[in-house]
């Protein structure tokens, strides 16, 4: 989730060390998390997930620096999720990924201690109480993240439109249009999810997100997760050229809150 430029991963103001410059770094709710699945309590009044992204119209594929975002825009609340630990519907801003230099890291989340290659993120707000995406990213109920592990495998037919498209934003601070792409088939066919209330994984780490985490991963090919690994965190004029790898936070501390699950193990 985007930030401030004031930050970065792999030097002296990374993950590590955001706690110099936001408060929130050391809070309560902050994310991602480690899953521990026997921890997790299953909660039978979790709603199934519901997922409509019909009235999808993408803006535009960006590099901001941090990750290569996909942003929306839906001034009709046809792109939503519901359902789940959701009061309201959550209607879609933008969706972005996280991965490593290698397979054995680049999931934000991990599971039994587990990192996968990767993680997508679609950000959700709460456009039913607040007027603006600004306004929501702010409070405790503002935002709604789903987050998809992605597993090194068969090829993702319907990925390669995006890692295809990776050519034309390499750069820090680049932009293409990018249109008529339905992240649904992002999502794996199992929905069985956990859930948990949390914070954006980069700064300014607002604790404002409530987090659906598919149990599942979606396979991609290795050449697919290579084409992320050469986007750059350089702008173009830079004379030296940062491979866009590692970008994810580390496990936070639960400090006491629970886990749910909508399926029991």
């Amino acid at each position: 989730m985007s930030g401030q430029s004031c930050w970065g991963y792999g030097d002296d103001n990374g993950p590590l060390n955001w706690h110099k410059q936001f408060p929130f770094a050391q809070g309560d709710r902050q994310s991602p998390i480690d899953i521990v699945p026997a921890e997790a309590v299953y909660n039978a009044e979790l709603e199934p997930i519901s997922i409509s992204y019909s009235g999808c119209s993408s803006m535009s594929i960006c590099n901001n620096g941090h990750s290569v975002v996909v942003e929306f825009e839906d001034c009709k609340d046809k792109t939503v999720v519901s359902g789940g630990p959701l009061e309201q519907p959550y209607r879609l801003k933008q969706f972005h990924f996280h991965w490593g230099q290698k397979d054995k890291r680049g999931s934000e989340h991990t599971v039994n201690g587990k990192s996968y290659p990767g993680e997508l993120h679609l950000v959700h707000w709460n456009s039913t109480k607040y007027k603006t995406f600004g306004e929501a990213v702010v409070e405790a109920d503002g935002l709604a993240v789903v987050a998809v592990f992605l597993e090194t495998g068969d090829r993702h037919a319907q990925l390669h439109r995006l890692t295809d498209a990776l050519y034309m934003v390499k750069f820090k601070e680049t932009q293409a249009q990018f249109k008529d792409f339905d992240p649904q088939c992002l999502l794996p066919k199992c929905r069985d999810y956990w859930t948990y209330e949390g914070s954006l994984t980069t700064p300014p780490l607002h604790e404002s997100v409530t987090w659906i985490v598919f149990r599942e991963p979606i396979a991609v090919s290795e050449k697919q997760m290579d084409k992320f690994r050469m986007l750059l965190f350089s702008g173009e004029e830079e004379s030296e050229k940062l491979r866009m790898v590692d970008n994810y936070r580390p496990p936070q501390p639960l400090k006491g809150r629970r886990v749910f699950a909508s399926f029991q193990s």
